[in-house]
Order: structure tokens, then sequence, then C-alpha cells
């Protein structure tokens, strides 16, 4: 390499709520010499930073334009009620819907669920965060539904939440735009997939050289490279974030631990 070359890079772009952590281990362990740079955007923003050049690749919340970006879903979160300790809701191990009809129930302007008709009674104000609503919510101005990872994110000792069965979810995805699925590209996604790093998949090998550079006859293994990967899902679930689609954070499945 030239003094004039710069050293690989892989731009990664994630939402809140979700930790890259174990992938980027992978990554490092595998790609030692392809150094990952690591951005965390507002949720709503994801999309146009990819659009802009500005990450390579990004982990997201569904849903996406499929015109302009690719996507492949990981993992669809349970979606709880952030509430003060001592509320009545915390006598219940979940909730529905219709559990919530009485409640003043925040609506922050960065709300992720998509909902089609908000439950409870609306506040005077939308909160311009999430973090803005868990202050309110703190101050018994309301509940809050979010997913589970966004309440963890935003954990205090004096909130709690609790599982709600019919509430909207919210599915994160890895997501790049359409017309630059690279090579390194293609190595992430193998990582969130769990393909091995034998896996005949992915990027297409090297082929092999003879002592005198030249390469050597035989049959050559390729795996495919795009549409596999385009139109695969990696199967959802409800969970929260983590690797494999287990049921929490970190890797075991299960109903969320209450705090």
């Amino acid at each position: 390499m030239t003094g004039s070359e710069a050293p690989p890079s892989f731009r990664l772009a994630y939402v809140p709520g979700v930790t890259p952590d174990k992938w980027v281990r992978i990554w490092n362990e595998r790609l030692p010499d392809v150094r990952l740079a690591l951005t965390q955007v507002p949720a709503a923003g994801a999309a146009g930073v990819l659009l802009d050049g500005g990450a390579d690749a990004g982990l997201v919340r569904l849903p996406v334009d499929r015109t302009l970006l690719s996507a492949i879903p990981l993992y669809t979160e349970t979606t709880v009620v952030l509430i003060p300790r001592d509320h009545l809701v915390t006598a219940a191990d979940e909730v529905t819907v219709a559990d919530l009809a009485d409640e003043i129930v925040l609506h922050p302007l960065d709300d992720v669920l998509g909902w089609e008709r908000l439950p409870g009674r609306p506040a005077l104000e939308r909160p311009a965060t999430t973090a803005d609503a868990v202050e309110l919510v703190a101050a018994g101005i309301g509940v809050l539904l979010v997913p589970l990872s966004l309440a963890r994110l935003h954990h205090r000792k004096d909130l709690t939440y609790r599982t709600v069965t019919d509430a909207p979810a919210s599915g994160v995805a890895l997501s790049w735009p359409e017309d630059a699925h690279t090579d390194l590209v293609e190595d992430f996604i193998g990582i969130v997939r769990g393909r091995t790093v034998n896996s005949t998949r992915g990027r297409q090998p090297e082929p092999a050289r003879s002592k005198d550079g030249k390469q050597t006859a035989g049959k050559q293994t390729a795996g495919k490279q795009t549409g596999g990967a385009r139109r695969g899902t990696g199967g959802s679930h409800r969970g929260a974030t983590g690797g494999k689609g287990k049921g929490r954070s970190g890797g075991r499945g299960g109903k969320p631990r209450r705090p």
C-alpha cells in the first residue's frame, strides 16, 4: 500500500436500542485489517444516511423503502409500556392495549411503533423525543409504549415496564443501498446470518495459484453473492435486540425479565 492509499474500512450505522457489539466482535476477529466504524443515527434518519453515502450499511428499524434499499429482517422486538414503579399496571405480568384505555399515553415525535390509532388518552403535546417522554413518565404525566430495547436504553430506578401483548411491534433489519451491494456488505451479511468463516456463500474466493503465481486448473467454489441475500429473511421473533433471533438481548429466549 502506498502512502496515498487509505486502509479499507466498513461504516455501519445503527439506531438507538440496537446493540451491534456481538457482530462487531466477530467482524474484528474475521477481518482484522478492515476497520469497522460505528455511527449511531436517529431511527427516522437512518435511510437518509445510507442513501447519502454516510454509511455502507445500517441496522435500522422497519419499514424501509424497498425501491431504494435492500433489507434483511433480523428480529422483531417485544413492545412494553414504561410506567412508574408504583403504578397500578405493575400488578400484572402482561397487559393489553385495552388495559391502558384510561391512561395518558405519550406519543413522542420519534416514535418507532407506527400506530394506526394510539391507545389511551392523548397528552396535550407530543414530546420531541423518547428521552423527553421518559422524563414525563417519571414525573407521573403519562405512560409510554416502546420496544423493549428502548425501555432498557432509558432505564431508570424509579421506572419499570410490562409487556403489551397486542401492541404493534418494531422490526430491526440490516439494510444497504440497492446499488451498493459490495463484498464488505456481503461479509457483514454473513456475520449477522451466522455463517461460518468457511461458508461458500458470500464473496467469491480467490483462485488457487501455483508457486509461480499462475492460476491452477481445477474446479473452483464460488458462492452466490446477491439474490439470496436480498430476498432472505432472518426470521422474526418477539424479543429484544441481540444476535441470532433469540428472545432477549444477548442471547437467551423467553419473556423479558421484570426489572
